[in-house]
């Protein structure tokens, strides 16, 4: 597959011209909500959107058109005042899994505090080291989530970079007066910045060599070797529950992506599995996946 050789040789070759962008992105402006307005200028907002994510440069590497990410962002805006739009967006990327017509969904997250000011026709400017608008910030923080998650499924710790990128949005976007950026603004930590904080922290690491070990080394051996695939993706569950009882929590941000991601797939996989692979399964999800306890009682029959 094109893109395993890509990662493989990105590591010993420096990047060659541009092929393509990084992002297959698709954008959609949701304002049935808003009474009373010219609905035009969230028409345009839309269009503006899906220009800016798909026609920007993210990184320095090098994508042929079949390794782009496919993800889409759906922005809902609850109320509008003059320039000022607030709302929520849900932001999923999918990734192809080895030998499978499969693609796993490997961000699946809602983002509640989405708050930015826009007047038609905007232009849609983005500097990584200087705050210009806050929808173009957070719109570039998730292309960054994004490309960091979908790395470090292919290398372990392979999307260090881009989670540095997102770090720099945030310490940016810290000065300016939207939620969203500020670690005492959300009490179960699910914000932009404990999302970063939790992924670069070095206490964290067993929950990023779980989610390279469960993709690489699970998921895309599930087609050839099943038993193989299942007993990586236990080993990765195993890994989570590792970090939680060092850490002494009962989830973390970065778990709480994976899950939000990951807990409908996992059934999937261990439904058809022996009854031994699907009791560890069921222990482990039920022990690391506090928020989807009892998902996991389809396991039990």
């Amino acid at each position: 597959m094109i893109r395993y050789l890509y990662i493989i040789m990105f590591s010993i070759l420096p990047a060659i011209s541009v092929l393509s962008q990084e992002l297959r992105c698709n954008v959609t402006v949701n304002a049935s909500k808003i009474q009373g307005t010219n609905k035009n200028v969230f028409s345009t907002l839309q269009t503006s959107l899906n220009e800016f994510m798909n026609g920007t440069k993210w990184t320095n590497h090098t994508f042929s058109e079949e390794e782009r990410i496919d993800c889409s962002f759906f922005i809902t805006v609850n109320e509008y005042s003059g320039s000022r739009c607030a709302g929520s967006l849900q932001v999923q990327a999918r990734r192809p899994v080895y030998k499978s017509s499969y693609q796993t969904i490997i961000l699946n997250h809602v983002d509640e505090d989405f708050t930015f000011d826009y007047i038609e026709f905007d232009r849609m400017d983005f500097d990584l080291n200087t705050f210009k608008s806050n929808i173009t910030s957070v719109m570039a923080f998730y292309a960054y989530l994004i490309l960091g998650i979908d790395y470090d499924g292919f290398s372990l710790k392979g999307g260090s970079q881009f989670f540095e990128n997102a770090q720099i949005i945030i310490t940016n976007a810290q000065r300016e007066n939207y939620p969203g950026w500020n670690p005492y603004e959300n009490a179960n930590r699910k914000n932009r910045y404990w999302i970063i904080e939790n992924i670069l922290s070095n206490s964290h690491s067993y929950e990023r060599t779980a989610y390279y070990k469960y993709h690489r080394m699970g998921l895309d051996r599930l087609a050839e070797d099943p038993v193989e695939g299942r007993k990586q993706i236990l080993q990765a569950l195993a890994d989570i529950l590792r970090s939680l009882e060092e850490q002494t929590e009962t989830s973390t941000p970065y778990i709480r992506l994976f899950f939000d991601a990951k807990s409908d797939e996992l059934i999937n996989i261990f439904a058809e599995a022996p009854q031994t692979d699907k009791a560890e399964a069921y222990g482990l999800l039920t022990a690391v996946d506090s928020f989807n306890p009892n998902k996991y009682q389809k396991l039990r029959k």
